[in-house]
């Protein structure tokens, strides 16, 4: 098969594309290469897949629709595998326009070279940010989620509305994935575990947000992967029991499914920061902060779906995946 990733030299665009070549796929790698953090971690990633035969890589920026319409002629993919994305909570607050390009406009022409090039499958990424304002555990993808709390996850559930229109207009069958707070190595700088890393090797302080009552399904980035090529290779389809008296909002009358992807098994953050600490032998400065805008309190995932319809369920344990990921931190940064 011959698939198109986007966001390759991101942290889960590269494991994916690694994962494709493992098992014998060509993939065509599309990444803008941005700075929104260090350059040289998705170089360096880029260089890992650079030399592997059947990888090829354009530089693109998603927005700029003449470049992207000339990817989809030559590119001569059958599925999309779509996780490039402006990503960050925290960074929407301060530079919300950086989203519309990237999560609205840069959509926009994935699905049109998807709709114009007969593309089998587009399966994207979405987050658990969407869940938003929702409280009841775990958070299914049957519940609605119209009170987002960021305008990155005003961005995702846009993304997910707009795939649903492809679906419905064009036939073109779409899946929404929601990640849920995904950790190891390659991983990215500004996100928990690295920067809680980082700082604790370096005698810092870290922050701990709501005074540490936050609990996040971590979930491995290998179970992500599984996860991702398991539902790309499982081209959506419609629902026949879908009714519009009762409308189900993973599913459609049209080639259309949403899921989970998360460890189903949410973790105290400051058990996650213990854990972190035994596998770095050192002990954190904690600085209690209160929560942040646009964050949630908990998140926990429901995988039924995912389960019952590819046969996978995430499991990694947070254990593993801390001392894998401090494993490959301490050898990427010699420390």
């Amino acid at each position: 098969m011959r698939y198109l990733v986007t966001g390759a030299a991101g942290f889960i665009g590269f494991h994916v594309s690694q994962k494709l070549l493992d098992r014998g796929d060509e993939v065509v790698g599309l990444d803008v290469v941005n700075d929104y953090y260090r350059v040289q971690l998705k170089e360096d990633r880029l260089k890992q897949l650079a030399n592997r035969p059947g990888f090829s890589f354009h530089k693109v920026n998603l927005a700029d629709r003449e470049a992207m319409d000339r990817v989809f002629k030559t590119g001569g993919f059958e599925i999309v595998i779509h996780l490039a994305a402006q990503a960050g909570v925290r960074y929407s607050l301060t530079n919300p326009h950086a989203y519309i390009d990237s999560n609205i406009v840069g959509f926009t022409n994935i699905l049109e070279g998807c709709r114009h090039h007969g593309i089998r499958h587009l399966a994207y990424a979405s987050s658990s940010s969407v869940y938003g304002a929702n409280t009841t555990m775990p958070f299914s993808i049957h519940h609605n989620v119209d009170h987002p709390m960021s305008l990155y996850a005003a961005t995702k559930k846009a993304n997910e509305l707009m795939a649903h229109c492809y679906s419905q207009l064009y036939k073109l069958p779409t899946t929404g994935l929601r990640f849920f707070t995904v950790y190891g190595p390659w991983g990215r700088p500004d996100m928990a575990m690295w920067l809680f890393a980082e700082a604790i090797l370096a005698g810092k302080p870290i922050d701990v947000f709501n005074e540490g009552k936050m609990r996040r399904d971590f979930t491995f980035v290998d179970d992500i992967v599984e996860g991702v090529i398991r539902v790309a290779d499982n081209t959506a389809a419609p629902n026949p029991s879908w009714t519009g008296a009762h409308p189900d909002p993973a599913t459609s009358f049209a080639p259309y499914r949403v899921y989970n992807i998360g460890n189903n098994q949410p973790v105290e953050l400051m058990y996650m920061i213990s854990v972190l600490e035994e596998c770095l032998g050192r002990k954190a400065e904690k600085r209690m902060l209160p929560m942040q805008a646009g964050d949630v309190p908990a998140t926990f995932a429901d995988v039924d779906d995912l389960i019952r319809d590819v046969g996978f369920k995430p499991a990694t344990t947070i254990e593993e995946g801390i001392s894998r990921f401090v494993k490959w931190y301490r050898d990427y940064h010699k420390v």
